[in-house]
């Protein structure tokens, strides 16, 4: 009887003193707290996985953002400081021209035309093309002038500014009649002078021009003038 006493006792001592070791090893070991870095969060591009360091995440600063491109260089420009130009025009207008020979002299009138191609925004190419009709000469002969050249041109666009002043030099060949005796219709021709075209638009100019004509007919050479006006397509 005594024994079982004794066990007894033995086992609500043993019973007893287990919830103050429970206690103990808790406050000997204290778990590893996790904590985050709030700093280390930010707004715009994604930030890199977090690395895991025992129960310690640490998150990486993002990636700085690649610089912006450097505008583009403006391209150069020549004489002409506008860059609206347009790779073709033709004009068309009316003409008066002045041919005087050591035969004969005769004012004429007509039509002129002339297309042009812009190499870039001041040099560009011409081919021009005049035909005018005169009043009799010799007995009742008609007169005829066809002027046919080609050549350079140089145009000046400023800014802001609606007039265009330009200039050229052509050459080729003049048609000329009537015939007189021994000698041909056909002779050399060269022109230069210029004009200058007012913006409208941008599809359509208004032009004005004169020209210094020189040419070798009739066994000798002549100076003639002719000046006209009219309208430019842009496209």
């Amino acid at each position: 009887m005594k024994r079982l006493v004794l066990a007894a006792l033995l086992v609500l001592a043993t019973c007893a003193s287990l919830p103050a070791q429970q206690t103990s090893f808790l406050i000997a070991s204290p778990a590893k707290s996790v904590s985050f870095s709030v700093d280390s969060l930010a707004f715009g591009p994604a930030a890199p996985a977090p690395t895991l360091d025992g129960a310690n995440f640490h998150f990486a600063p993002p990636a700085a953002p690649a610089p912006a491109a450097l505008p583009e260089a403006p391209r150069p420009q020549g004489p002409g400081a506008r860059d609206d130009y347009t790779r073709w025009d033709l004009a068309i207008g009316f003409e008066y021209a002045h041919f005087k020979s050591n035969l004969y002299s005769a004012n004429l009138f007509g039509l002129h035309s002339a297309l042009g191609y812009n190499l870039n925004d001041w040099f560009g190419l011409e081919g021009s093309l005049v035909a005018a009709f005169g009043g009799d000469v010799f007995s009742g002969a008609k007169t005829r002038y066809v002027l046919f050249t080609g050549g350079p041109r140089i145009t000046w666009r400023p800014l802001r500014k609606r007039w265009e002043p330009w200039a050229h030099a052509l050459v080729g060949g003049l048609h000329m009649e009537p015939q007189t005796a021994n000698n041909g219709k056909n002779g050399f021709a060269f022109q230069v002078g210029g004009g200058a075209d007012l913006r409208f638009n941008p599809r359509l100019s208004f032009r004005v021009e004169g020209d210094y004509v020189r040419s070798m007919l009739y066994g000798g050479s002549q100076n003639n003038i002719q000046a006209g006006a009219g309208a430019v397509f842009h496209f």
